[in-house]
């Protein structure tokens, strides 16, 4: 039995009520080339609760691009275990796996989930385990269930557990909100009138910093999720922009103009002491990126004439490294979780994309047939790319694997959306 998911919910219940319906609707493009077809079974007592769990897993499989989902709905009663398989069905569906499990809601109001993955050719159990957590947070247990299924059948780490956050627009009211992976559940965390931008999540996804303007100039606010408090850690004079998270929570790098021309400093995330510089030359240096593992340091510096990418230990002597030449406009730099991939956006011929560099090799690919391309974001499992674009004149959320072969929109209801950042696992 993996651990409750209790420590999940903590994050988000103070703000606002739950939505049930997604504010952000998906839409699948395309999938990838070769998918996985699997069959999830109705649950045993799966509605007890009021809520259905396999729903909120198949959508789940469904929308990661690898997995085509095998029809189940007319299995009725639904299987308790294996026993109750009749396999001659599910190969003459032509699934390769078949999900069965059951659902128990206890007295206190909590869900248990208990399932199994079932291999058609063996019949035998691939993975076989559970999620519990309160009754009212059934679709993050079910988003567990699913990254619990793709990390197994794939090796790829789950991402359904994971929020999203992002900024809309409607008429002249900005909203920075915070949503499930798959757009449900959305929740505000500030409105304004005045412009919000560069939202990032802290690394244990308790805290987001952004940028406010509501005080008639940019400053940097850190506001913690579970209680809604805000603090104002950056307000020295000038500009106080592009927050960035070192790893270990405590510390954020923000680029300020306090002393004339913007470079970049390290701040204390309680807004407490003295600015550390990291960054010294006479160009303008934005955009702080760090590693996992808080040692180095990616950045976008105008030092060598336009915007261009750049690599630096912290608190190294040695010169930044410049990683990008294919344009004269390269900007947003975002490393994958494992550190091997830099994403980021370039102007080509009048025309912003998302692009994917190998840091090991240098070799840079096109990722996006849009135009108006900003604000990459990895997934936590590092195999997919949120970003901003411009659909039929709409700012839309997109979603690109680094493979390139799965695409994905999401778009609001009303209003555009807009600098996407992908939360870390929950």
């Amino acid at each position: 039995m993996k651990n409750s998911l209790f420590r999940l919910m903590g994050l988000l219940l103070c703000l606002v009520t739950f939505a049930s319906r997604a504010e952000v609707t998906l839409e699948i493009v395309t999938q990838g080339d070769h998918q996985i077809p699997i069959a999830v079974l109705p649950f045993a007592d799966d509605s007890a609760g009021g809520n259905a769990i396999v729903p909120v897993v198949r959508a789940d499989l469904v929308r990661s691009g690898l997995f085509s989902s095998v029809d189940a709905t007319d299995i009725h009663p639904a299987p308790v275990d294996e026993t109750q398989l009749n396999w001659d069905v599910w190969t003459g569906r032509h699934a390769d796996y078949v999900v069965v499990g059951n659902v128990q809601v206890q007295s206190d109001q909590t869900i248990e989930v208990r399932f199994r993955v079932m291999d058609v050719a063996t019949k035998v159990a691939r993975l076989s385990t559970g999620f519990k957590g309160p009754l009212s947070q059934y679709r993050m247990v079910a988003h567990h269930v699913a990254d619990a299924i793709l990390e197994n059948l794939t090796g790829y780490q789950g991402m359904f557990s994971s929020h999203i956050a992002y900024i809309t627009k409607h008429r002249n009211q900005r909203s920075l909100k915070v949503a499930d992976s798959d757009g449900y559940n959305e929740q505000t965390l500030i409105t304004s009138n005045e412009p919000i931008i560069s939202p990032r999540w802290s690394p244990d996804g308790t805290k987001m910093a952004y940028v406010s303007f509501e005080y008639q100039r940019p400053m940097v606010v850190v506001q913690t999720l579970a209680t809604g408090r805000r603090r104002i850690v950056a307000r020295f004079k000038g500009s106080n922009s592009a927050p960035a998270w070192l790893p270990d929570g405590k510390h954020l790098a923000v680029a300020l103009t306090k002393d004339s021309h913007s470079q970049i400093y390290m701040i204390n995330v309680d807004g407490t002491g003295a600015p550390q510089r990291l960054t010294f030359s006479s160009g303008i240096d934005t955009e702080p990126f760090f590693t996992a593992d808080g040692k180095t340091m990616y950045f976008t510096s105008d030092r060598d004439g336009g915007p261009q990418i750049y690599r630096t230990e912290l608190f190294s002597s040695d010169l930044p490294q410049r990683l990008t030449y294919g344009s004269t406009y390269a900007v947003s730099p975002r490393v994958s979780p494992d550190g091997k991939l830099l994403a980021f956006v370039q102007r080509d011929e009048g025309a912003f994309h998302v692009m994917l560099q190998d840091l090991a090799t240098g070799q840079s690919q096109v990722m996006t047939d849009t135009t108006l391309d900003e604000s990459p974001s990895f997934a936590p499992n590092g195999k997919y790319i949120m970003y901003s674009t411009q659909l039929q004149d709409r700012g839309i959320l997109s979603i690109v694997s680094t493979d390139g072969r799965i695409r994905q929109r999401l778009t609001t209801q009303t209003g555009d959306v807009y600098e996407p950042v992908w939360g870390p696992l929950q």
